[in-house]
């Protein structure tokens, strides 16, 4: 469980003498400086590789926490909170495309306050993360000395998510993850800093618990291969869906697989795809498209022989 604590503490001239005439003095806490957002920030930067199209679809909460006679379940502050959470973690790591499910209908009607009739364009995704606050608590202790009087508050959240493949809807990761944050407050005879409620401290909580998942989340995601498929092949010129957003660069070689015969798996009743044997590479000459719902990129036969009339027929893969 990640912890965050911070402490505020206030020893006045006349305490301080009368702990050190009775041979008692208190520690001074250390200080840490933050350096998360820098650290996201660089990652940011440095990542140059293929990005992962992933939207979460939900994240609720199964908490008893706020759920007063007018609570709406369809907004929720402690499940938005957490989704905002996570969705800023996964989006500073730099290695996805984040899609908008949980305000698309908040999308829709913009579109029709504009005078737009269409329907916003939804891109799929490859990956899909469902996430509940599962468990939440506040609590304030306390310790009373000869001098002094301290006050602790404490918030401690568990946060569960599921990573689901879209293609097979397949779970690949769950996990839950549990966070604390704890602030306090110390007055000496009577002079000090007064430890009212904090707020902050739900944040720091479930930003400490979805802290444990982000890794893994990414992890998961990224060591499955990129995938796109060849659109066309007219005239000679083939087409990639996929392009600049998603990290495709000119010169770049993907493996061409020749996609496998679906058939039915009777222990779960599902149709499967038989994985596909290489038949080729390809390389990128160029990539256009202005969003990640209509770009492309061109690219030409690198090594093998594919069957340019039925371009259907193949699955693009990141050479790993």
């Amino acid at each position: 469980m990640q912890r965050v604590r911070f402490f505020t503490a206030a020893v006045p001239a006349l305490g301080l003498a009368a702990l050190l005439a009775t041979g008692c003095v208190s520690a001074r806490p250390d200080i840490t400086a933050d350096t998360s957002a820098l650290r996201q920030q660089q990652q940011t930067q440095s990542y140059q590789g293929l990005k992962r199209k992933v939207a979460i679809a939900r994240f609720s909460n199964e908490t008893e926490y706020a759920k007063g006679a007018f609570y709406d379940k369809n907004n929720d502050p402690l499940g938005k909170q957490a989704l905002d959470i996570l969705s800023t973690r996964l989006a500073s790591s730099g290695k996805f495309i984040l899609l908008e499910r949980a305000d698309a209908d908040a999308i829709q009607k913009e579109l029709e306050y504009s005078g737009r009739t269409d329907t916003a364009q939804k891109v799929g995704a490859d990956y899909l993360i469902i996430g509940s606050v599962t468990e939440f608590g506040r609590k304030n202790t306390g310790e009373t000395g000869v001098f002094s009087q301290t006050k602790r508050q404490t918030v401690q959240a568990g946060v569960s998510i599921r990573l689901v493949d879209v293609s097979t809807g397949e779970v690949i990761y769950a996990e839950e993850g549990k966070g604390e944050a704890e602030t306090e407050a110390t007055t000496v005879l009577g002079y000090g800093a007064q430890a009212g409620y904090d707020a902050t401290l739900s944040d720091k909580a479930i930003s400490a618990a979805i802290s444990q998942l982000v890794d893994n989340v990414i992890n998961n995601c990224m060591d499955r291969p990129w995938k796109s498929y060849i659109l066309s092949a007219d005239d000679g010129m083939l087409i990639m869906a996929g392009g600049a957003k998603q990290g495709v660069k000119p010169g770049d070689v993907y493996g061409v697989y020749e996609r496998g015969r679906q058939v039915k798996n009777p222990q779960t009743g599902m149709m499967i795809e038989i994985p596909g044997k290489k038949v080729g590479e390809v390389s990128v000459i160029s990539t256009g498209g202005s969003s990640v719902s209509d770009e492309f990129a061109i690219i030409s036969v690198a090594s093998g022989s594919l069957d340019l009339a039925h371009p259907e027929k193949y699955e693009v893969r990141e050479r790993k």
